[in-house]
């Protein structure tokens, strides 16, 4: 990509998972806006996105983290996460204030500057990547948000394909909830671990080596079951990969993996 002498500014929504589980995530993140040509700010005032809250009924709690949140992040000229999930909680935002509340106007402001990273990068950017030092098969998982919310399907598949080395084996139903949908999995356990145990064959029928995707709960969850029940693929976010940071463990390991010399 050409240099910009005026580079975009981004206001990085950094995410309680990724804050709390998986700091790769946004350093992968942060790699990829910088080599497509942006700056990248990291607002300390950003808290939770409110999802929690808001998909419990809580309205009165998600309208003030929506306050918090939108004051983090005024002025930036776009707003980018790596999850689809609590990017379409920002899109909500909206939605919490009445029509002659100012803080309306600033939630429709944030709706239209906040995407997810794969769709910032494909659908504003039109990012061409450099190669990474990753070879091996990929299954990807499309998350319930990302899908079906911000329409994000074939722009982490088309980044992929910028890769050399990666080979994509589509999973049968890639589409299918995994099971965890936040809440969803305390409330209604059973329910939930039969989601994740389907979901898992469909991973190790795709007979590939890395189970990739965009939400860290999703992962977090499909990396647990797989685990437990001994299958040997690796779980990361598909961030990892694209801006070749695949040092560190996966997630579910406990040490990085010995590399064939």
């Amino acid at each position: 990509m050409k240099p910009n002498n005026n580079p975009p500014v981004i206001g990085l929504f950094i995410t309680c998972l990724a804050d709390l589980y998986r700091p790769e995530v946004g350093f992968a993140t942060i790699k990829l806006l910088e080599q497509a040509g942006c700056r990248v700010e990291v607002p300390e005032q950003q808290t939770c996105c409110g999802q929690p809250a808001f998909n419990s009924g809580d309205f009165s709690t998600s309208a003030d983290i929506a306050r918090q949140t939108i004051a983090a992040l005024d002025g930036y000229a776009y707003v980018v996460a790596p999850s689809g999930s609590c990017i379409s909680m920002l899109h909500h935002y909206p939605e919490l204030f009445d029509d002659q509340d100012p803080w309306k106007a600033r939630a429709e402001s944030l709706k239209a500057r906040a995407y997810e990273i794969t769709s910032f990068l494909v659908d504003v950017l039109h990012a061409e990547l450099s190669n990474q030092p990753y070879s091996g098969t990929v299954t990807y998982h499309d998350s319930c948000s990302g899908l079906r919310e911000l329409g994000i399907k074939q722009q982490p598949r088309q980044l992929l394909a910028q890769l050399e080395g990666v080979e994509l084996k589509e999973m049968e139903e890639s589409e299918t909830c995994c099971g965890f949908g936040g809440t969803f999995c305390v409330k209604y356990p059973d329910i939930s671990n039969r989601m994740v145990s389907n979901k898992t064959d469909n991973i190790v029928n795709a007979g590939a080596k890395t189970l990739l995707g965009g939400d860290l709960g999703c992962l977090l969850n499909m990396a647990g079951k797989l685990q437990r029940q001994g299958h040997a693929v690796e779980v990361r976010h598909v961030v990892e990969v694209l801006a070749g940071m695949t040092d560190q463990p996966a997630l579910g390991e406990t040490q990085s993996p010995i590399k064939a010399g």
